[in-house]
């Protein structure tokens, strides 16, 4: 039997191996895994995504599997408490960008239905279907991340940048950027 073909960045590591072959570019409609998964994208900055893989069991631990409520209700000594855990990425911006980024979730779920609705009225619902066949074919940003980065950041939520956005829409499935010669290209469709 051959072994399947997968995406080139998926090869790096058995982590990211796995989380290719399990999750990246599955449709998410799950409100608390895309926050979830928001939040990942935005520890990314400036790090490998290995990285935030590495540490993702330990943010789900400290985060109360990533509740927005409670993580909301962190103040500057939870925060401090978090900036000390050799386990979690110690960026103060970022640590505080998570907790603003619970309470402008929970602020934009008192205005609408759901975090999913708002995610994904920006492909109109749809999973956008690329057909790259390198790497180097696949955009850093697009104007839907553009669109979903700039009412992100008009909600409040920080370290939502374009690029962080289209990242975020690729792991969450709203695109799929598997590689046409990807095993997964066609499952995820």
């Amino acid at each position: 039997m051959s072994e399947l073909k997968k995406c080139p960045w998926a090869l790096q590591s058995t982590i990211e191996e796995r989380y290719h072959d399990e999750e990246w570019g599955v449709p998410l409609h799950d409100d608390q895994r895309l926050f979830e998964l928001l939040i990942l994208e935005g520890l990314q900055a400036g790090l490998s995504w290995r990285t935030v893989l590495q540490k993702r069991s330990a943010y789900r631990q400290a985060f109360a599997g990533f509740d927005v409520e409670k993580i909301a209700a962190f103040n500057e000594s939870t925060i401090q408490q978090h900036l000390k855990n050799p386990h979690l990425i110690r960026n103060r911006l970022k640590m505080q960008a998570i907790v603003v980024n619970a309470r402008a979730y929970l602020s934009l779920q008192e205005k609408i239905a759901s975090f999913d609705d708002f995610i994904w009225q920006f492909t109109g619902g749809e999973v956008i279907q690329h057909h790259w066949q390198k790497p180097e074919q696949i955009p850093t940003e697009t104007v839907y991340s553009r669109q979903l980065s700039h009412e992100l950041k008009r909600q409040g939520f920080k370290f939502v940048g374009p690029v962080i956005c289209y990242a975020f829409m690729q792991a969450a499935g709203l695109v799929n950027d598997h590689l046409i010669g990807c095993f997964r290209y066609r499952s995820v469709q």
